[in-house]
């Protein structure tokens, strides 16, 4: 309690651009008393977290560590909502890449995987069909009810829970972590903390698949996301920074267009970094990663699910 107590503290302080001086001078106390409360020296006295609390917009609950959900997030859940999938029930082409590092030939037990984000479940649902051992979050309810409903379609267990990135901290180690489309969400202040969660309960050899989409000058932004407080773009090479010291087995970054969406041009990153700090001759890393080929290459892996 007094570690996730003392994470919350500085994780909510520095989400809304406070300094420990400012926060001291709002609760009337010393900066050094801050101080200790973050590096889990000590904790606050019990009196003080509903002002804490209220000083760092967030309820007492949520400061120690039980996570309340009030409301459901509406851009998610109106996507989500309706019978239909809104992304469909087919993987994304990324996840041929996965199956490809990381074959489950490899290890005689199977990779546990988490898929963050995983709206309706549609790639955590086909890893679980491959072999893989899959957990999956997301924020939105009504996805992860989409995505127990295809699970069971497929016939194939997966953990799905309902989590918020930007809160949420892994204890347990993974094989493989991947992300396709929520990275987004991620507030930047928060970025460094929660990448470094990550990269220390990825097992070695493991490895890390996420997408992120860029901030790029000369495209337009696409609709519901410019308006989108929640939203957030990467730079250009951002990602590939928080693996500078494992080996990136790819990294891409293209242009491509979003049928669902009004304005549909967008740029993204796609990196694929593996957990491995000396040597990497046991791997067979394919440079490239065209569409067209793994699209063959799913069409004959993946039967798509009955109605």
């Amino acid at each position: 309690m007094r570690e996730i107590l003392s994470a919350n503290i500085s994780r909510y302080r520095k989400t809304l651009g406070l300094t420990q001086e400012a926060l001291a001078e709002k609760l009337s106390i010393s900066a050094q008393a801050v101080s200790k409360w973050e590096t889990g020296q000590t904790i606050p006295d019990t009196l003080l977290l509903p002002q804490i609390a209220k000083e760092l917009n967030c309820s007492v609950d949520k400061l120690l560590g039980y996570t309340a959900f009030n409301h459901d997030p509406p851009y998610n859940d109106d996507r989500y909502r309706n019978d239909d999938f809104f992304w469909g029930v087919h993987p994304n082409v990324a996840c041929l890449k996965v199956l490809e590092l990381m074959p489950l030939t490899k290890l005689a037990r199977p990779y546990k995987l988490l898929d963050v984000g995983c709206g309706e479940g549609r790639d955590a649902v086909f890893f679980a069909r491959g072999g893989y051992y899959v957990s999956a979050f997301d924020i939105s309810e009504a996805g992860l009810d989409k995505g127990r409903r295809l699970a069971e379609s497929a016939r194939v267990n997966v953990r799905f829970f309902r989590a918020d990135m930007n809160d949420y901290r892994l204890s347990e180690n993974y094989d493989v972590i991947c992300s396709s489309g929520s990275m987004n969400y991620m507030r930047p202040q928060l970025r460094d903390e929660i990448m470094a969660n990550y990269k220390a309960h990825l097992n070695e050899e493991g490895l890390v698949a996420l997408h992120t989409v860029v901030g790029k000058p000369f495209l337009p932004y696409f609709a519901g996301h410019d308006d989108n407080p929640h939203f957030h773009y990467w730079k250009t090479g951002e990602l590939s920074t928080y693996f500078h010291d494992w080996f990136i087995a790819l990294t891409t970054e293209y242009i491509y267009q979003m049928s669902r969406e009004t304005t549909p041009i967008r740029a993204a990153n796609r990196l694929f970094a593996l957990n491995k700090k000396e040597g990497f001759s046991a791997y067979k890393v394919v440079g490239g990663m065209k569409d067209d080929v793994y699209l063959k290459r799913y069409d004959q892996w993946y039967e798509p699910l009955g109605d």
